[in-house]
């Protein structure tokens, strides 16, 4: 099937900001090893000022702190790259930004960093509305660093708009 063309992206960009206009809700995003290209791709449409406020890049764990208040307890006891980070950013970007959806994606783009418990390629993904529990899920991509973060911003897009749509 291969990774997905700039094209793939684009339509799954559009397709979120349709459905998020549809709903009458702002987004805000918090990457780290996707370095903005979720924001990137949300705010290549024309018209995605109706629906996007925000993009963050918590690259660092002293960036996820300071910015998005992720507890350093978490970070030291989970890892940058977990399930609790990955919610914590969702919290934290709602917070700290009033809009009514967030995604985060924190991840091992490679070629370097992983380990035999995160491998390279290990990418957890929250998403999550105001008022509501983040929503968690890891996902594991092959390829090199382009192809692991391609297939996490697709990924990133086509499953909150899934969740938006009400695929719980």
């Amino acid at each position: 099937m291969g990774e997905p063309s700039d094209a793939t992206l684009a339509r799954a960009a559009a397709s979120l900001g349709e459905c998020l206009r549809g709903q009458g809700r702002v987004i805000a995003t918090a990457e780290s090893c996707t370095g903005g290209w979720v924001a990137k791709c949300l705010t290549d449409t024309s018209g995605s000022s109706d629906y996007f406020e925000t993009g963050l890049v918590t690259y660092s764990n002293e960036a996820k702190e300071q910015l998005l208040e992720v507890p350093a307890g978490i970070l030291a006891g989970h890892g940058a790259v977990s399930s609790a980070v990955a919610s914590a950013m969702v919290t934290g970007t709602l917070e700290k930004t009033g809009a009514d959806v967030a995604v985060a994606v924190s991840g091992i783009a490679g070629p370097g960093g992983g380990s035999a418990e995160k491998p390279v390629g290990s990418v957890w993904f929250g998403w999550g509305v105001a008022g509501s529990t983040p929503v968690t899920a890891c996902k594991q991509f092959d390829g090199d660093r382009d192809q692991v973060r391609r297939e996490a911003v697709d990924f990133a897009l086509q499953r909150l708009k899934r969740w938006l749509e009400g695929d719980r």
